[in-house]
């Protein structure tokens, strides 16, 4: 894939992994024509500007702006090759409390950008989506879940536009802004790190591997799939013994809308679901292309009947140590335990 002079937006793209995705096309595609960071909060906008700041990098421009707001995303979509779509309200309880505002950005949003990509001949739109969104318990993932199934259906009322959607989704990115290890490195320093319920388990991506994984569909994609990276589970108590051995680990109850584990691919997903080799693969169950030629050029083998895959049933675990040395690597280098 060759990114050079072609435009590209970013929805929130001023959060962490719209950050780290723009750091990464500008190393590897210096030859970008336009990178249109799209997001609502001036404040990150004006942050963003003075780690990539205009005058250097002459592709990138900094739009101020909300998915809710239709008429905003028409003219943001100018001339708009590709979308990475990571807009979102992300926080779990707050979405609880405000569900409507949850509702208006994530659904209501979702079906602006696709209707705006729709009318602007976008070329390739690539959603951002949440282990959440399997089998949800709570708002946020039952509002993911539905964004998930406006872009699989998207491919559906294209007609003849040569526009691709599809969604990626994987779980906890690794520091991201609001998750749980840069709350953890926060709360040692008050000795004590709050434990929600010594069972739970939780997915693990670094951000630089959810930027891969974004660039990987926005290579490949024919249309409606949803990509599921192959990663590893922690277990909570570990995490706690990574980041702060000689703190007081408090349980303090699981918080409302919360998973003991979470889960990517859902027995019923697994009914169309692939090994990619390095990704699974979930078809849309009703393709706008032939499922066999799909198979043969990837590769691609069907899972076994039942397929589940479960932050507490993975084959892959890290250790407290391994933990360790990935906050090094990706969170904070001066980390010590």
């Amino acid at each position: 894939m060759d990114l050079n002079n072609k435009s590209i937006l970013i929805t929130g793209g001023t959060g962490s992994l719209g950050r780290h995705l723009t750091k990464t096309i500008l190393e590897r595609w210096p030859g970008v024509a336009r990178l249109v960071i799209f997001s609502r909060d001036e404040q990150k906008h004006f942050q963003m500007a003075q780690e990539f700041p205009e005058d250097k990098y002459k592709a990138i421009r900094y739009f101020v702006g909300d998915v809710r707001d239709y008429e905003r995303l028409l003219r943001a979509f100018e001339g708009i090759d590709y979308i990475i779509h990571a807009a979102a309200m992300k926080h779990v309880p707050i979405a609880e409390y405000n569900p409507m505002e949850c509702v208006k950005t994530n659904v209501l949003g979702a079906e602006n950008v696709i209707n705006a990509a729709l009318v602007k001949n976008v070329k390739k739109v690539i959603a951002l989506s949440t282990d959440k969104a399997a089998a949800p318990i709570n708002l946020y993932g039952a509002t993911k879940l539905c964004s998930d199934k406006l872009f699989v259906a998207a491919n559906n009322i294209k007609g003849k536009r040569d526009i691709v959607f599809s969604v990626v989704r994987y779980g906890n990115v690794m520091g991201s802004n609001g998750s749980v290890i840069p709350y953890f490195l926060k709360k040692r320093k008050e000795g004590v790190l709050p434990i929600t319920d010594v069972n739970m388990t939780r997915f693990n991506i670094s951000l630089q591997e959810g930027v891969d994984l974004v660039l990987h569909a926005l290579d490949v994609a024919w249309g409606g799939e949803i990509f599921v990276p192959k990663i590893p589970s922690y277990r909570i108590t570990d995490l706690a013994m990574a980041i702060g051995p000689n703190c007081e680990h408090k349980i303090i109850g699981i918080r409302p809308g919360e998973k003991i584990h979470e889960e990517m691919i859902t027995i019923s997903d697994s009914l169309t679901t692939y090994d990619t080799g390095k990704y699974y693969v979930i078809l849309p169950q009703v393709p706008v292309w032939n499922v066999e030629d799909y198979t043969r050029h990837f590769n691609a083998e069907k899972v076994k009947e039942g397929f589940h895959y479960h932050s507490g049933k993975n084959d892959k675990w890290l250790t407290v140590e391994e933990i360790r040395k990935l906050i090094k690597i990706h969170v904070d280098p001066n980390f010590e335990p």
